[in-house]
């Protein structure tokens, strides 16, 4: 999914069959996803409180994250994900498959 040679954040799949993906990310400090495309729906839900940059076909933005206050997006998706803090940041991202 990473295309990034900076710091990736570490992906931990926890459940991954024929209906869902679950994985839990982790950001260090600057840590990033890499630029992905979203092949499925998904709902994230935050662990952590707090500002992640977005980047994107639009450009840059910042995305206001509150722990436990899940949010959903539709296939297609297409950013990369940093942690701009200067705390480690973490979220669940559920996708849906069929």
């Amino acid at each position: 999914m990473a295309k990034d040679k900076g710091t990736l954040a570490v992906a931990d799949l926890q459940v991954d069959n024929e209906r869902v993906r679950v994985t839990r990310w982790d950001f260090a400090p600057g840590a990033a996803t890499g630029y992905h495309k979203h092949e499925y729906d998904y709902v994230i839900v935050p662990v952590t409180t707090g500002p992640l940059g977005i980047t994107g076909p639009q450009g840059e933005t910042r995305a206001e994250l509150v722990a436990g206050k899940s949010y959903y997006r539709p296939r297609g998706v297409e950013h990369d994900v940093k942690n701009i803090n200067d705390f480690p940041f973490a979220f669940v991202e559920i996708e849906m498959k069929g």
